[in-house]
């Protein structure tokens, strides 16, 4: 099999993310506009590619107000930084179904090498309509300090409001294209 082209469903799609809230629990939240094109080849996965972005205004973490201050200069800025993108540079494979992607992440204007580790892609599938569907889940886990994201508030007790480190998740559906 050589190369075959697929493009992100969006309508399928999120980046999910979670982070510790006062050193307590777990915040998470979600970017659902994700889109790109994957170039895959299941021969030979050093072969294959993923171009993906994700639009930073989509995020949601179902609390509007926290939603904004994100959005804000304090966090993603996303009136500079509408979008974040990721280029992967090598793709090998990594156990039965799985695969690590290695590429540059660009957060808030600054581009990082992370590694995905990917569930998938599952087998064709064919749709309602006709088309061919395959679906993946990749995770990594950044620090959010390397990509500038910075603002924090020391607690009384002791420790930050925000945790540095952030697990991603990402669900996709990608369309074979002709």
């Amino acid at each position: 099999m050589s190369q075959v082209t697929y493009q992100i469903d969006s309508a399928h799609s999120a980046a999910h993310f979670s982070v510790r809230h006062m050193m307590i629990s777990n915040v998470r939240g979600d970017f659902t506009k994700v889109s790109g094109t994957l170039l895959l080849d299941a021969d030979n996965p050093a072969n294959s590619a993923v171009e993906a972005l994700i639009d930073a205004a989509s995020i949601n973490t179902r609390e509007a107000p926290r939603d904004a201050h994100l959005k804000s200069a304090d966090f993603f800025d996303v009136e500079k930084y509408p979008e974040m993108a990721f280029r992967s540079k090598s793709v090998e494979a990594a156990g039965d179904g799985e695969l690590r992607v290695k590429g540059d992440l660009t957060i808030h204007g600054v581009t990082r090498e992370v590694t995905l580790n990917v569930e998938g892609p599952t087998p064709e599938a064919k749709d309602p309509w006709g088309n061919q569907r395959i679906g993946a889940t990749a995770t990594t886990k950044i620090n959010r300090k390397d990509f500038g994201l910075v603002w924090n508030v020391a607690l009384e007790a002791g420790g930050v409001l925000v945790g540095e480190d952030i697990k991603i998740s990402i669900d996709l559906e990608a369309i074979r294209q002709a």
